[in-house]
């Protein structure tokens, strides 16, 4: 979906169309969810502070979030990607993959068929959705961000190494601004450039990640599209409206975040092993860490009591917490799938 909250918000109050608006953000210490295209135009982004975005865009206008809108429109989005296929992956309330392989109205092209849906999204909902057709997920996700808002962007199978090669490397799926510094410290500023790294000095640089890019630059990734998406994590996190200064402060804070994932995860029936912790500070440098156990748990108290141990060494009074998180990973629902999906392509019918 193109800048989804803020277009649900112009749509739903015609006094906000063709203004610069952002979701969230308002307050001292607020940060933007997101943006209107007319906000962007000034350099305002998502995770951005309210404050920045004030000073970018003096008459920016700051909107409440409406979650429970957004939902139901994501609902109405889902109801038509259904009626195509049932192997729907979700990335987040307003983007999903779809592995139209086979397909519910046996349409013989993927470009037929992502046409098909954004013009129903619009029909339904009065949004714009834009999309991306290629032969795997690296590049459909790629494609989705090319000619958005309204868009649709293909890259067909012999498109795939020259369109690779020629893109900037900020623009590859996954690269974000620490690696982008990294990389073109190395000399990568494009696919081109990234091609001449073998895959043992990606991966000695980048771990994981660079054995990934290593083959998604060549234009392979395998994974498949999974419907039934398995939560990886759950967590809660809160910004304070002034820097937490003593060691109470975080205490109470921890505990009252622990007590709200544990309502969260138990109500979904959901367990992890490992405990996981975030700190924002005053400076916004981010500082997380981790404990895993033994056992499954959601229990408020445990949580608590780890997350506490693993700031023991942290100098709270020093630099001030703006941010808690808390937060479960490997979680009892987690599975693993081991079957792989091929994808066919098709042609845009006249």
């Amino acid at each position: 979906m193109d800048a989804f909250f803020t277009s649900v918000e112009q749509r739903d109050n015609p006094a906000l169309r063709g203004k610069p608006i952002a979701v969230g953000g308002s307050g001292r210490r607020g940060v933007i969810a997101a943006a209107s295209y007319e906000a962007r135009k000034y350099g305002v982004k998502s995770a951005m502070p309210g404050a920045k975005a004030a000073q970018l865009c003096p008459h920016l206008i700051f909107v409440p979030h409406r979650f429970d809108a957004y939902r139901e429109v994501s609902n109405q989005i889902r109801e038509v990607f259904s009626e195509y296929t049932d192997i729907i992956e979700p990335l987040s309330l307003d983007e999903a993959f779809l592995d139209v392989t086979e397909n519910k109205k046996d349409l013989k092209s993927a470009i037929n068929i992502a046409n098909q849906i954004r013009r129903k999204i619009q029909e339904r909902t009065q949004l714009t959705a834009s999309a991306g057709v290629s032969i795997n997920k690296f590049l459909a996700k790629i494609a989705s961000d090319v000619n958005k808002p309204d868009g649709i962007t293909v890259i067909l199978p012999d498109e795939v190494e020259p369109f690779l090669e020629s893109l900037d490397i900020d623009r590859f799926f996954g690269v974000g601004k620490a690696t982008s510094a990294k990389m073109k410290g190395m000399g990568i500023f494009t696919g081109a450039d990234l091609k001449k790294y073998s895959l043992i000095q990606l991966a000695e640089k980048f771990g994981k990640f660079g054995r990934y890019i290593y083959y998604a630059v060549r234009g392979e990734d395998n994974r498949p599209v999974k419907a039934n998406r398995i939560r990886k994590s759950i967590s809660k996190e809160t910004t304070y409206s002034t820097n937490l200064i003593d060691y109470d402060g975080v205490k109470d804070a921890i505990s009252q975040l622990s007590i709200q994932l544990h309502a969260s995860a138990d109500k979904r029936n959901i367990l992890g092993r490992t405990i996981n912790l975030k700190l924002r500070f005053g400076d916004f440098e981010t500082l997380t860490r981790s404990k895993t156990i033994n056992h499954f748990t959601n229990e408020a108290q445990l949580v608590t009591q780890l997350c506490l141990e693993l700031i023991e060494e942290v100098n709270i009074a020093e630099r001030g917490v703006r941010l808690l998180g808390v937060g479960l990973s490997n979680l009892n629902t987690e599975l693993k799938a081991d079957y792989q999906l091929s994808f066919d392509f098709g042609t845009l019918d006249p």
